[in-house]
Formats: C-alpha cells, sequence, structure tokens
C-alpha cells in the first residue's frame, strides 16, 4: 500500500509542478509584487494536497504561540522534503517565508526555477566568510520586507536520532540584524525518510519553541541556545531513536 501511496503522490506532484512551476516564473518576473510567492503558495498548497490525501501524512502542531508577529529567523531540524513546505504555514498574517539554500538548487529544471524566480537566499557554499556575508546581505532585505527566514542550521538533511554540526549562518545573519530566533524540532524523517521514494502515512510532530532576542549575543551562543532546545526536544518527541543513548548513559 506505501509504494502505491508514494507512486501515486509522485505522478500528482510531476504534473501539479508542470502546470504550476512556469507560472511561479511569470508571476514573479513579469507580474512582479508579490505575485511569486502567491503562485509559489498554490503550487505548496497542491503538493501538500497530495501529501495530506495521497500520502496520508498529516501535522500536528506545538507551541504555535511561539511564532512572532514580526519576521525573525526561524532554525529548524531538517529530516525531509516535507518541512520545506510545512513549516511555512506557521508563520502568522498570511507572511511569506524565504530558504537560505546552495546556488545549485536553482538549476533544478521547474523547481529550481521557481525558487530563483522568488528570490530565496541562495549562497556559494564554497566561499566561506563571503558565504556568511551573503546571507546578511540578503537575509537583512527579505526580513526588512516582512518575509520570515527559514535556516537549516545543520545544512542538509539528517536522518532520525542523528544530528550534525550546527552551522553558523543563520545564527550570524541573526546576531547581525538583531532579530528574533525561534527553533523548531519535528520528526517528518520517520515518515518521509532522507532520499527515499517511499514514505509512509501518520502524523509529524512539529514543535516550535520559545522565540529569543539575538540582539547582543554572539553567533556561537545563538547556534548553542536553538541546538539546545532543539535537541533536547528531539528526544522528547522521538524518545525511541535516542533510547541506546539513554540506557548507555546510565
Amino acid at each position: 500500500m506505501n509504494a502505491l501511496r508514494s507512486t501515486v503522490f509522485m505522478a500528482w506532484a510531476i504534473v501539479w509542478s508542470i502546470l504550476t512551476a512556469p507560472l511561479v516564473v511569470i508571476g514573479a518576473l513579469l507580474l512582479r509584487g508579490l505575485w511569486g510567492y502567491r503562485l509559489g503558495k498554490l503550487w505548496r498548497l497542491g503538493i501538500q494536497f497530495g501529501v495530506e490525501n495521497m500520502l496520508g501524512i498529516r501535522p500536528r502542531v506545538i507551541g504555535l504561540e511561539n511564532m512572532p508577529d514580526e519576521p525573525c529567523v526561524i532554525l529548524a531540524k531538517h529530516q525531509s522534503a516535507w518541512e520545506t513546505m510545512t513549516l511555512q504555514d506557521y508563520v502568522p498574517n498570511g507572511a511569506y517565508c524565504v530558504f537560505v539554500l546552495k546556488k545549485e538548487l536553482l538549476r533544478v529544471p521547474l523547481i529550481g526555477w521557481g525558487l530563483a524566480a522568488m528570490k530565496m537566499i541562495s549562497i556559494d557554499r564554497n566561499a566561506g566568510k563571503d558565504a556568511l556575508d551573503q546571507v546578511v546581505v540578503q537575509g537583512r532585505e527579505r526580513l526588512q520586507q516582512g518575509f520570515y527566514v527559514i535556516i537549516f542550521p545543520e545544512g542538509t538533511r539528517v536522518a532520525p536520532g542523528h544530528k550534525k554540526r550546527y552551522k553558523a549562518g543563520g545564527a550570524y545573519l541573526a546576531t547581525r540584524v538583531g532579530c528574533k530566533v525561534v527553533p523548531i524540532a519535528h520528526d517528518a524523517g520517520e515518515l518521509w525518510p532522507r532520499q527515499a521514494f517511499l514514505k509512509k502515512p501518520g502524523t509529524v510532530t512539529v514543535s516550535i519553541g520559545p522565540a529569543f532576542d539575538a540582539t547582543g549575543l554572539s553567533e556561537l551562543e545563538v547556534n548553542r541556545q536553538a541546538e539546545a532546545w532543539i535537541e533536547e526536544e528531539m528526544h522528547r518527541i522521538s524518545p525511541h531513536r535516542y533510547a541506546d543513548a539513554q540506557h548507555n548513559a546510565t
């Protein structure tokens, strides 16, 4: 059954992307303003329709009241493609989100073209310190325009129960701009594994942590605070993934 669900969803996602991705590019380049984002939301809602009704994956959200009314930097766990779509639903007042992503993604047919048209924060990950400066320049502009900035501090998708080093990009942006930071933990990888065709139906728990102000903090302090909350929350919402580590510690 999971194979059938996943096949139907993949077919739907391809057809829907072919139909709507060109509209995103047209909206952003010709109509300008927020039209690229509005049409991008249309694409996203169509894909999420397939996720919920074909794959049977639905969210359960904890801590929605923690999301600030003003644009901020969101530091989130990254386990699958699911959160790149669904986390955008949890910013208030119908605001839009942009992501920090590697430039190579902008060359992906259809989806990449749409991302480029919507002016996501794209960086050259081989540029070192210059890459951080790119995040600040583009990120400050997006925040001032009213966009929430979503960053996956581990830099790549990480399987449930594992973690990678939290990189400085999001924390660097928040400290240079002086905005709030919101940590988010979730267990989407339990149902939508990294780089896996087969997905399982079920409920993804999304936990939104308390916002804190990055003003006056160093990027190391911001990362430590966000990482501590996210990883502790991961132990709470996915205890089975850490059972062996807890047993060994005792």
